[in-house]
């Protein structure tokens, strides 16, 4: 899902460039942090990728293994009226937390937030539209399917499935989650900050990188086009799967209606009232058949749905994360984290100038400073001995 969809796509070298190393986007922080990049991926085993040693760039984790870390359930919780409006509920299932825990749209909302400002350079899936007024029963069973796209992908992706935040989300059944959410992620800065191949990260940039990201990004975008139309006539054929249901449903009825007809016979068809009573009879026999082709055609759509439209779903919301990941480059936080890096060199340049001596005037008054403390820490000495010392102190 995250892991093996694309693992042979020149895109996902820019993608693991950003993965392996990631830095902050929206954290004021992200200004004084360095810019996280890595190789493309070569020579990956189809049946399984396995990392090489010192490569930060190949997924340890086959697609089985990725769906296998959690399965959450979204479900509608019954409607509660607010103050003024009433508000959806979901209940939020982790089949790996073992926990069942109540959670709003607003919750979700906080929660992805809190993603893009630690992993600003993964690709963060995106969150179904708020709708403020008039939603019915169809927005809201979308939505609900949208957001649980949402948390199982983020449920099955290797960093994110660690982070304590997703826990939290998915366990934590006390008052007030947002609150618990934001605090967690307090102090604990973006994921680049703690990576201990930031200050490598170039050694696994190809020299043609900005290259791949143009034909990557540029794939990525006709692979997603390509898909939006097959989920758009997939959506069609499984609509016209259940609409073909409900017309064979009511046709059935109608001819079970004529088969119990009791309205008695004028006098003049009272000799053929054996001929009707068996049309009436064959007529309620149909009426079975099309319940059951009824029957049929229903769970045909809702396969169609569930297997077919909201697979390709979640394939498009995997893409249109990537595609958020290149946006997210280009409004700034590569060019944010380059400054902060060339900023930094200049800081350890001035430091190291002054301790080779480069500054010769500065390092004296430090060094007649020392002198001078060291003075007055011996003229002190003896009154502070004197002062601290025990009965029985040598």
């Amino acid at each position: 899902m995250t892991g093996g969809a694309m693992d042979r796509l020149p895109a996902a070298a820019v993608a693991a460039a950003t993965e392996a190393e990631a830095a902050e986007e929206q954290d004021p922080l992200a200004a004084d942090l360095p810019v996280p990049q890595v190789n493309e991926q070569r020579d990956l085993d189809p049946g399984r990728m396995q990392m090489l040693q010192g490569n930060p760039l190949l997924l340890p984790h086959s697609l089985q293994e990725l769906l296998a870390k959690d399965t959450v359930q979204v479900a509608l919780v019954p409607e509660r009226k607010g103050l003024f409006l009433k508000h959806v509920e979901y209940e939020v299932s982790s089949q790996r937390f073992g926990a069942s825990v109540s959670r709003r749209y607003n919750d979700f909302v906080v929660f992805h937030d809190l993603l893009l400002q630690k992993f600003p350079y993964r690709m963060v899936p995106a969150l179904p539209p708020k709708k403020m007024l008039g939603a019915d029963r169809e927005f809201i069973e979308a939505r609900r399917r949208a957001l649980k796209r949402f948390i199982n992908l983020v449920a099955r992706h290797p960093p994110f499935s660690e982070d304590v935040v997703l826990k939290l989300f998915l366990s934590f059944s006390g008052p007030d989650v947002q609150s618990k959410l934001k605090e967690s992620a307090q102090c604990m800065g973006d994921e680049f900050t703690n990576c201990k191949l930031a200050t490598r990260a170039k050694d696994f940039l190809p020299a043609d990188i900005q290259t791949q990201f143009a034909v990557s990004r540029e794939l990525i975008r006709n692979v997603y086009n390509s898909f939006y139309k097959l989920r758009d006539r997939a959506e069609r054929i499984a609509s016209r799967a259940i609409d073909n249901a409900a017309d064979l449903l009511i046709f059935g009825k109608e001819l079970s209606a004529l088969g119990s007809d009791t309205t008695p016979l004028p006098s003049w068809a009272a000799l053929h009232s054996s001929t009707w009573g068996s049309l009436k009879q064959a007529l309620k026999g149909l009426s079975v058949e099309f319940a059951l082709l009824a029957d049929k055609a229903a769970q045909q759509g809702k396969k169609e749905e569930n297997d077919v439209v909201e697979k390709l779903n979640l394939f498009l919301d995997l893409l249109q994360s990537y595609k958020d990941l290149c946006e997210r480059h280009e409004k700034g936080v590569l060019h944010k984290h380059q400054r902060a890096l060339h900023k930094y060199s200049l800081m350890r340049r001035q430091m190291s100038a002054a301790v080779h001596g480069q500054q010769p005037e500065a390092v004296q008054q430090l060094e007649s400073r020392i002198v001078e403390m060291s003075k007055v820490w011996d003229d002190l000495k003896p009154k502070l001995h004197c002062l601290f010392a025990g009965p029985n102190s040598t």
